[in-house]
């Protein structure tokens, strides 16, 4: 696939968002910007959360576990099903009560202002972390197959990246965002369904046996009782996908504020039920995909593993076709999860942190939010380029993306502190015990295997919150 291939590819894939953009942007305040004038139809945001969930790292690297960890992720997303539902009937609940634009103003309302800022400042620094290094990732690909043969920078690729995201979300925001993330949703599944349909066909396997291939496959073992010390471990990663589900979407202003765009609450929980039926059977597709791309890669001795598994199959082995359509599933994947990060990092600061809504009237409001779209975009570009040449080794920029993930643990605490008790806390000390928690979990878990011979995995989230509820139970009002 040739240079002058690719930008038209690129070029028409923005073109489309932006011709969105125009026409869901038309009379856009505030309120659309926020809440899509909550007129959005429930199965489009059901559907247009997929590819919100499933960023370009799941894209790359879901695929590429299969050789390590075979379908163990099944047991972390068979847990989702349980968060979602408590999403659906508890914390969807709560947010159409109280007519929140921002989750976290709960915070403010149950403990007081310190809990409050505190909440959406940790929210702020996994979101900004977190949508940096998914769009590094990309950006990286971008640049290894396409820019560096036109000469073009790094930190060039990323500006126009993210200027495009800017451009097709500045007017709207989250009313635009749940249209373009259905076109997104369903060209990345489009692109994995024409990379399985080339994959089986390599491997001779016809459409009605492909499915018994796959279950038959050593590699498709799903279920893993034998060592409760290992992090594969069924129930360890079962209730660690049910509290991911929770935080990661519950208590995680990204996801939430597209399923606060409803109608009414009885839509948007039947936009979590059906995205949740969904979601399970497209990571099981996923999974699947890894399955074939790894019993090719050995049957022609190709030497592809992990992350370059997917990308180095489809652009060197696969045909044309394929690797057209991996690309445009990639960006779908990426950009799909970064401009709704961008637009919820603007709602989050705007309403969170500078309190427009309280301290200024409708057309000031926009102005402020305007300027901070173009902050945030600012902030993400110069994140990512520090990764590139500050930090530059991968391993380490891995690593803050984890534990950017050890913000969520905090959230967990206090909402479920604010939710299952009726305790008071003596708030100012609030973002001390929040500050805590995740270093402590941090060192317990890098020490555990040492320590007690267990593996926390994806269990560090439930001791991360675990925590925070035993720091705020010590600063509790008598």
């Amino acid at each position: 696939m040739s240079a002058t291939q690719i930008i038209l590819l690129i070029a028409s894939y923005f073109g489309v968002l932006i011709l969105i953009s125009y026409f869901t942007g038309k009379k856009a305040g505030n309120d659309a910007f926020f809440k899509g004038n909550k007129q959005s139809p429930w199965y489009l945001v059901a559907f247009g959360m997929i590819g919100a969930s499933l960023s370009g790292v799941t894209f790359i690297s879901v695929p590429g576990w299969i050789e390590a960890s075979q379908f163990s992720y099944m047991q972390v997303v068979l847990g989702y099903v349980v968060g979602y539902l408590v999403i659906g009937t508890v914390l969807l609940p709560l947010y159409y009560k109280l007519n929140l634009t921002s989750i976290y103003t709960y915070l403010e309302q149950r403990f007081g202002n310190y809990s409050y800022k505190t909440g959406a400042s940790f929210f702020l620094i996994s979101r900004i972390v977190g949508a940096s290094f998914r769009l590094y990732l990309v950006a990286n690909v971008l640049q290894i197959i396409l820019f560096d043969e036109l000469g073009v920078e790094f930190w060039q690729t990323v500006t126009i990246t993210v200027l495009l995201i800017w451009l097709y979300t500045f007017k709207s925001g989250i009313k635009t965002i749940v249209w373009t993330d259905t076109l997104q949703t369903l060209f990345m599944l489009i692109a994995v369904g024409v990379a399985i349909y080339f994959v089986s066909d390599e491997l001779n396997i016809s459409g009605g046996n492909l499915l018994g291939f796959i279950l038959d496959n050593d590699l498709s073992k799903t279920f893993f009782f034998d060592d409760f010390k290992s992090g594969d471990y069924f129930w360890k990663q079962f209730i660690s996908g049910a509290f991911i589900a929770i935080v990661m979407t519950g208590l995680d202003q990204d996801m939430m504020q597209k399923n606060l765009t409803c109608r009414t609450l009885k839509d948007a929980q039947k936009n979590m039920f059906w995205f949740t039926i969904v979601l399970t059977v497209v990571n099981f597709i996923f999974l699947s995909l890894g399955l074939l791309l790894t019993v090719y890669a050995e049957q022609s001795g190709i030497d592809a593993q992990k992350d370059n598994l997917f990308p180095l199959l489809a652009k060197n082995h696969l045909g044309f076709g394929v690797f057209a359509f991996f690309l445009l599933g990639l960006i779908a994947a990426a950009y799909s999860s970064a401009d709704s990060a961008l637009t919820s990092l603007t709602t989050s600061f705007s309403i969170d942190i500078l309190d427009i809504e309280k301290n200024h009237n409708e057309e000031k409001q926009v102005k402020i939010r305007k300027r901070i779209h173009v902050l945030i975009s600012i902030i993400l570009i110069l994140v990512i380029i520090i990764f590139k040449y500050v930090i530059k080794d991968e391993s380490v920029i891995s690593k803050l993306f984890v534990f950017a993930g050890y913000t969520y643990g905090p959230l967990l605490g206090l909402y479920t502190f604010g939710l299952f008790t009726n305790w008071q806390v003596k708030d100012k000390f609030v973002p001390i015990i929040a500050i805590l928690s995740p270093i402590l979990s941090y060192i317990i878990s890098v020490n555990s295997s040492k320590w007690f011979g267990f593996e926390f995995g994806f269990f560090i989230l439930i001791l991360n919150g675990f925590l925070t509820f035993l720091g705020l139970l010590l600063i509790k009002k008598k």
